[in-house]
């Protein structure tokens, strides 16, 4: 009988302690240790039941039923005191992200198009109101269309992996829009009067050059086509693309294995001369390659990095900066 007493007395300070200890816990893990202390395996309620058998049997039953009862107890004690703690992080969770439903909403950021893309949809819109029509292609290319198609020798240093990337199976990552060209030739009768844009590859970066950048070529062919049509075509785009009728262009003699004669395009710029283009009447050997009589046919062709357009005409010093994706630059433009 004594036995039972001392067990009893100690079930309920057990009982006591355990609630207080629950109540106190300010959040789940000091919660779940008060648990395992008082419930768990060997924590002191399990202890108790152990105990058990060594009550007489006339004590057992009535012990182990109050032992039972204090451990329900125990243990929806414990889940009101999770459901407020949960409630508790739930307040202060909301608190701390509270909504002010009378404040103006925020307006949805607008979008705008890239310099680049807005420079070569100028390009493009000066030349199709002089008829040019717009004319696209791969960016990976074979050697023949990129290369030697245009008349470029096999130890021409455009070849070399310095300047050309190279891919798997001998293509290229294409060095120019020329190609375009080639292919709109290939499979246009002329006369032909295109403007090739794109992204072109080569191994070069710095401030004025990248590995990917823009080009845009232009190319007319017919039978009366001149070296006076490509200087009044191009004089004209420039002025126009740049709103000066007074701006200077002059054509400095060159060399291109794909043009004959063939020219550098400059224009004034900063109390100086800036060089924009090359340009020259097309090669018969290009005609020849592509099945167009040069007996018949002549014409011009033009090529020109659309991202030095844009570089002049937005003020931009650093080609990099176009392609670096810094909104603080970018929203210029927008």
């Amino acid at each position: 009988m004594r036995k039972a007493f001392v067990l009893m007395e100690d079930l309920e300070s057990i009982t006591a302690a355990a609630l207080e200890e629950f109540a106190a816990c300010a959040d789940p893990a000091a919660l779940e240790n008060s648990k395992a202390r008082y419930l768990g395996k060997t924590g002191q309620l399990s202890e108790l039941l152990k105990s058990l058998g060594k009550l007489s049997a006339a004590d057992r039953p009535a012990a182990g039923a109050r032992i039972n009862e204090a451990k329900a107890k125990l243990e929806a004690a414990l889940n009101r005191r999770r459901a407020e703690l949960a409630d508790l992080r739930l307040t202060r969770q909301l608190s701390a992200q509270a909504l002010d439903v009378t404040l103006p909403g925020r307006g949805i950021g607008v979008g705008g198009l890239h310099p680049i893309t807005r420079t070569l949809q100028r390009i493009e819109t000066l030349f199709h109101s002089i008829g040019f029509a717009v004319a696209l292609g791969p960016e990976i290319e074979d050697d023949f269309h990129n290369f030697t198609a245009l008349n470029t020798p096999e130890d021409h240093p455009a070849r070399s992996m310095h300047d050309t990337f190279y891919v798997e199976g001998g293509m290229v990552l294409r060095t120019h829009t020329s190609p375009i060209q080639v292919r709109y030739m290939e499979t246009h009768a002329p006369p032909i009067k295109i403007i090739a844009p794109g992204r072109v590859y080569r191994v070069d970066s710095d401030a004025t050059h990248s590995p990917m950048f823009h080009q845009v070529e232009g190319m007319w062919i017919d039978e009366d086509v001149t070296f006076a049509d490509l200087k009044a075509v191009f004089t004209e785009f420039l002025r126009r693309f740049f709103e000066r009728d007074d701006l200077k262009v002059r054509f400095r003699p060159s060399f291109f294995p794909f043009t004959e004669p063939s020219a550098e395009i400059d224009m004034s710029f900063g109390g100086g001369w800036l060089e924009i283009s090359g340009a020259g009447q097309v090669h018969p050997n290009v005609l020849s390659a592509v099945g167009i009589d040069p007996e018949r046919y002549q014409g011009f062709a033009f090529g020109m990095g659309a991202d030095r357009l844009a570089m002049l005409r937005y003020g931009v010093d650093d080609l990099r900066l176009f392609f670096e994706n810094d909104l603080r630059f970018l929203r210029q433009f927008a």
